[in-house]
């Protein structure tokens, strides 16, 4: 006897095949099971997948479907919760099913042969065994704060899901850590799920839960998923999550879709980065995805960040206007004595920089360069503060998000600047290795001995990026010498240490641990580097930080450029003073040619919520999310002509589908236009936005569309168009 099944492959939304596919298997297999199945010349992995309720596959003749050819065995079907989260995410990113389902899976089970599998399953099933939870000495238990306490008994007693608002340094991991804590003693089998945006947090974070959990449940109990994981090592973790032996799950914005089939709490760290949007593929929110997910699993869902994006600080407003979350305010650090704005709907309450300084937070001091010596980088007050804390033992930050040596090179003769042949934009130089390198498609060259175009041997970089800021700071304080030191380890007299970290300085395996473990141990000065030590790191002896040169983001023409902004200088001014004994000492230095913008006004004062408020006004004023909603379909061709007119007779072909079913009553499709960044990798990119008030009314014409948009390309019109996607609730426009 036979058994027909519909299975899910990896196939894209506009094939043919998209959709399940019928085959018979000698055994009945579970819904969920994962299988190999032949397609074409090729064979696959599949999910057994339900079958659609319109399926045909009733009506074929069970002699003309091929067999499946075999079916992994020892691993559970994954969960009907675990499917339908990927149907949804599929559908309203306008995906298809298969392409979400397998992309979320390990990529090496679709390499192990059967005799691997089997030799992979009984090492997990060795190493999978979790222990009763062992006893904790009273004595290692964490003192909480009277805030820290209230916020998770808010948790516990209430459903969420949560928004947890707490100032940097709050002990907002310190809650996390409870809240797991709490939950695996009160339910055996409870499984969390703990994300940050980016990989570099992940090691930081991993031993603090090794720490708190692996004497307790073993150290398989604790894992990590993240794409700088070698393929081993993704399935182990999958294994172990799937199995239920690995009780807390690590991850960035990939762990959403981790089979976790006893999930009870998630918790979305960071959740304002916008690290948590994918950028390609399917091209989903974690973010958003982690509280569908919590309704669909029964579970408990956190959202923390000093920080939140203005959507989640809209949906944490008061149950009576509308709020959908239920806000946690910590908004002093650990050991302050006075709070900062704790604005709960329309009531703020400022502070100066006297009362910040107690609450442990650093004093932000606006340095104003229309007053400061023309081109200087580093202002004099600056500079003076940043030699006071190396005389004292302290460290120092400079933040400036821009690596390499300089944006450009440049020649005054002729005008001729760095371009890439390939891109429309310029090729950053990099001095170490004497480079010229775009960022966008690779292509790098030898910096040439002369001006390519008019033969001037006096070309010269413009602007600065971390590579020049180093190598500028390292003259200025050329003639510094470090103190006495606490340790005898870095002895006085030595000339300061400045170290580097950015994507350049960071690209062998191990050297961001290294150079990290280089700043907490004392032997840095002064840490130079781009947004990737702004946010999550817990630097103890860092009492200043400075921002150089943040003016860009204040005048852009993207509506988030002000949130990015702000979020970026509150978590890098958070890197400074988060050692109690010396918070009261920290500052926060920005160098602006605006120092009375609202911006930095707020900045001064730590107060997000006045911040947001003004936002959040602006934006409903203008019909900007998270008051409307929208979707941007992006084409790529040869030409800007070729990509631009696909994406004018889609809209035009749309709007004629849509007036006949009066689709467009709540719409708007804006012109096609070229992107920002319009040619990459010889490449033209060009982009039509669409916004509505209706999610569900941008849903349904999003769905309705697909249909046109894939006939439309096989129209003249899109002849020569080489790829098109739909990005719903894009973050860069």
């Amino acid at each position: 006897m036979t058994h027909q099944l519909a299975v899910l492959v990896h196939t894209p939304v506009h094939s043919a095949v998209a959709g399940t596919l019928s085959y018979v298997s000698e055994l009945p297999l579970t819904v969920g099971s994962l299988v190999r199945v032949p397609l074409g010349q090729r064979e696959l992995l599949g999910v057994v997948w339900d079958a659609p309720l319109d399926s045909p596959a009733a009506s074929f003749d069970p002699q003309k479907l091929r067999p499946i050819s075999s079916a992994l065995d020892g691993i559970a079907p994954l969960s009907a919760s675990w499917r339908q989260l990927v149907t949804f995410a599929a559908h309203y990113y306008q995906r298809s099913v298969g392409e979400v389902a397998l992309a979320a899976l390990p990529p090496q089970l679709r390499d192990l042969s059967t005799q691997q599998w089997g030799r992979r399953l009984k090492r997990h099933a060795k190493a999978g065994a979790v222990g009763e939870p062992a006893l904790v000495d009273a004595s290692e238990l964490v003192a909480l704060s009277p805030e820290q306490t209230g916020a998770i008994a808010q948790f516990n007693t209430n459903s969420g899901p949560f928004l947890l608002f707490g100032a940097t340094g709050s002990g907002k991991t310190e809650v996390y850590l409870q809240c797991v804590e709490q939950l695996l003693v009160r339910e055996p089998d409870a499984q969390a799920m703990v994300m940050v945006p980016e990989i570099n947090l992940t090691p930081q974070l991993e031993a603090r839960f090794m720490a708190r959990f692996a004497p307790m449940y073993g150290d398989g109990a604790v894992v990590s998923m993240h794409s700088g994981m070698t393929p081993a090592q993704r399935l182990k973790s999958w294994l172990a999550a799937h199995s239920g032996a690995a009780r807390i799950v690590l991850g960035t914005r990939m762990a959403i879709f981790a089979s976790l089939p006893k999930l009870k709490l998630i918790i979305v760290d960071e959740e304002h980065d916008p690290s948590y949007k994918s950028g390609e593929g399917a091209r989903y929110s974690a973010r958003d995805l982690a509280v569908y997910r919590g309704r669909l699993d029964g579970a408990k869902v956190m959202l923390g960040s000093a920080t939140p994006s203005l959507e989640s600080w809209h949906h944490s407003r008061p149950a009576a206007e509308g709020g959908r979350y239920l806000r946690l305010v910590m908004p002093s650090r650990i050991g302050s004595i006075t709070a900062l704005p704790t604005a709960q709907g329309d009531t703020t309450r400022l502070v100066n920089d006297a009362a910040a300084a107690s609450a442990g937070l650093p004093v932000v001091r606006r340095v104003d360069m229309n007053h400061q010596p023309k081109h200087c980088v580093f202002s004099p007050p600056l500079l003076a503060a940043i030699m006071e804390r190396i005389a004292r033992g302290e460290q120092s930050m400079v933040f400036l998000n821009r690596r390499g040596y300089a944006p450009v090179l440049h020649c005054a003769d002729c005008d001729w600047k760095s371009e890439c042949p390939h891109c429309s934009a310029y090729r950053v130089f990099h001095k170490i290795d004497r480079t010229l390198r775009c960022h966008h498609c690779g292509y790098a060259e030898r910096v040439p001995r002369a001006c390519p175009a008019c033969g001037n041997p006096d070309i010269a970089p413009m602007g600065r990026g971390t590579e020049r800021l180093e190598e500028h700071l390292a003259e200025l304080l050329l003639e510094v010498r470090r103190p006495n030191s606490v340790s005898d380890q870095w002895p006085e007299g030595e000339p300061v240490r400045i170290v580097r970290i950015d994507a350049d300085s960071t690209k062998l395996k191990g050297e961001l641990q290294a150079q990290l473990a280089r700043v907490h141990s004392g032997e840095v000065d002064v840490l130079v580097g781009t947004q990737m030590i702004a946010k999550g790191h817990d630097f103890r002896r860092i009492t200043l930080v400075a921002a150089i040169n943040p003016d860009n983001a204040l005048f852009s023409s993207d509506f988030r450029a002000p949130e990015r902004l702000f979020s970026l200088l509150m978590q890098a001014a958070g890197r400074a003073g988060r050692d109690a004994d010396i918070s009261g000492q920290s500052e926060m230095w920005v160098q602006t040619f605006h120092p009375q913008h609202p911006l930095f006004e707020a900045l001064k004062r730590h107060d997000y919520p006045a911040f947001a408020a003004e936002q959040l006004k602006e934006r409903e004023q203008a019909g900007m999310p998270p008051f409307s909603f929208q979707a941007l379909v992006r084409a790529e061709a040869r030409t800007q002509e070729v990509a631009q007119g696909f994406l004018s007779a889609a809209s035009a072909a749309a709007t004629r589908m849509a007036q006949a079913d009066q689709l467009l009553a709540h719409l708007t499709l804006y012109p096609a236009v070229p992107m920002s960044i319009q040619r990459v990798a010889n490449v033209e990119r060009a982009q039509m936005l669409i916004e509505s008030p209706s999610r569900a009314a941008l849903q349904r014409f999003l769905a309705a569309w697909q249909v046109v948009l894939h006939a439309t390309r096989k129209q003249p019109e899109g002849r020569g168009l080489l790829r098109w996607a739909i990005d719903v609730d894009p973050l860069a426009i």
